[in-house]
């Protein structure tokens, strides 16, 4: 049995490798290109299941290592440079990051197959942009340098700049691609600040290597120069108010795989980024910017709350619940204690199934009526009873009632919350209420009333038909991870314990 991480870069390659030479000109051989995919995308997730039940529980170290010494591979170096541990990336995983994997690999094929009617062109170039994606995505998840953090952090930005670009928002062709170029900038921009840093904290340490960075003491100016080169990357991907704008647009844009993938791991990069390299390496920074991340947090949870009330698109409305979900999940990070740590990382995981599943419920409808303007929807429950009964679980999921991951996530946040800072702790509660609000209001507008006269009339009105086949086992896996996860949270949190922990230590 292989005991190390290769596998799970192996299997996404030689996906990648098979679809890109097959032909894919008739019909025929684009469905079997994407069933490729499609098993590519599942034996990469079961292979992290098996990562997942190999794991050890009880250690913070990481686990399942392999070393890449990329020196090798350049031919001038050789004669020049010692080929010394100093030149090897590692990878490995402990608690924190296995749990971003199983993520990853989850929704990989739930965005291949929530799409897999929707994209009429360029298929073989959509399936590698995903295939290569997920390599990217557990490259970041798994690399122990932080150089290499950097490199697959902003290599991300490539296969998604395309996805929303190329097969985003067909109604509008210059929007889609103003939405990828807002994405791309705004998180490139805030990088080359992170690179700066980097670079600084290879200066003075002449190490990029994680591992060995955590033993390294950074005096406290320095430390705070490098606080917020980090924190301007790091802010722009979780997103932070006032860091937020690029979101909705893209989200609007982005077909709804792009969607998924966006909300569901991409805007936990910043996040991970945090509790991997900021807090551990910069504490007495992250100390001294904690009452600044704290404003921004609540200023995120409120302002993006009530803004949600005031959107008239659906893909909107969703968009900016995740901007205030995300300023509880960056208040957790900041409270610095393992409680908060824990329901930031649970919050995430949470958030990554439920947002995802109602970016997948909103398209349902919009393929079918083709607009995403609530104004012309009503009385859906009437016609389509089964898409009207997920909608429900998952809006309740999103405003987080007990027996819901969502919940679980929530509760550890605030309760840390209130144990820093209790006004902090009364104030992000608001953040309950006010998604109670539009997220309740929302599914009120759609799904009950009087049928809508506007889908009576559409020329699409024979195509109100309820959930399919492929859009129910889309959505069946979400479904029950929430519940599973809401009501059983310690399959996550024994996962977490013993890497959070050792992770405080360090602060």
């Amino acid at each position: 049995m292989i005991n190390t991480l290769l596998p799970l870069f192996l299997i996404p390659l030689i996906g990648t490798l098979i679809v890109l030479i097959r032909p894919f000109g008739t019909k025929e051989e684009k469905i079997q290109g994407k069933r490729i995919a499609l098993l590519t995308s599942i034996l990469t997730f079961i292979e992290s299941i098996r990562l997942w039940l190999l794991f050890d529980y009880n250690t913070p170290q990481f686990q399942f290592t392999i070393s890449f010494n990329w020196l090798n591979y350049i031919p001038f170096t050789q004669s020049k440079l010692s080929l010394d541990s100093g030149s090897s990336i590692i990878f490995g995983v402990d608690g924190i990051s296995i749990v971003f994997i199983l993520l990853t690999t989850l929704l990989i094929p739930i965005c291949l197959l929530a799409s897999w009617e929707s994209v009429k062109h360029l298929n073989k170039a959509y399936l590698i942009c995903f295939l290569g994606l997920e390599i990217l995505l557990i490259g970041v998840f798994t690399v122990l340098d932080i150089f290499g953090f950097y490199i697959l952090f902003e290599g991300v930005l490539i296969p998604m700049y395309l996805i929303i670009g190329v097969w985003g928002s067909k109604s509008a062709p210059s929007q889609k691609v103003t939405a990828a170029y807002y994405f791309f900038f705004y998180t490139l921009i805030g990088s080359v600040l992170m690179l700066i840093g980097i670079l600084y904290l290879y200066s003075i340490s002449g190490t990029t290597d994680y591992l060995t960075l955590l033993g390294y003491e950074i005096e406290a100016n320095a430390q705070i120069y490098l606080f917020l080169a980090f924190f301007a990357s790091l802010a722009v991907k979780i997103p932070k108010f006032p860091f937020h704008i690029w979101l909705p647009q893209a989200h609007v844009e982005a077909p709804v795989a792009g969607s998924v993938i966006l909300a569901g791991i991409l805007i936990k990069l910043g996040g991970y980024g945090f509790i991997r390299y900021t807090i551990p390496l910069l504490p007495e920074a992250s100390k001294y910017f904690t009452p600044l991340v704290f404003t921004l947090a609540i200023l995120a949870v409120i302002y993006a709350s009530l803004t949600t009330l005031r959107q008239t698109d659906l893909k909107r409305i969703i968009a900016y619940s995740s901007v205030s979900h995300m300023g509880i999940v960056t208040l957790g990070i900041f409270t610095l204690n393992p409680i908060g740590i824990m329901g930031s990382i649970f919050l995430q995981l949470a958030h990554g199934l439920v947002s995802s599943a109602l970016f997948i419920v909103v398209t349902i409808l919009y393929d079918r009526h083709h607009t995403r303007l609530v104004k012309y929807y009503r009385g859906i429950a009437v016609t389509m009873p089964i898409y009207a009964t997920i909608f429900l679980f998952f809006t309740l999921a999103n405003i987080a009632v007990p027996l819901s991951c969502n919940f679980v996530g929530e509760f550890l946040c605030l309760l840390a919350a209130y144990q820093v800072n209790t006004i902090i702790g009364i104030l992000a509660s608001l953040g309950i209420v006010l998604s109670a609000c539009y997220a309740l209001f929302l599914f009120n507008r759609v799904c009950f009333g009087e049928f809508s006269s506007y889908l009576a009339n559409s020329a699409h009105y024979s195509e109100n038909r309820d959930v399919n086949r492929r859009e129910w086992f889309v959505l069946l896996p979400l479904i029950l991870l929430t519940v599973v996860l809401g009501i059983f949270p310690n399959i996550i949190m024994d996962i977490l314990h013993s890497s959070v922990i050792n992770l405080t230590t360090y602060i």
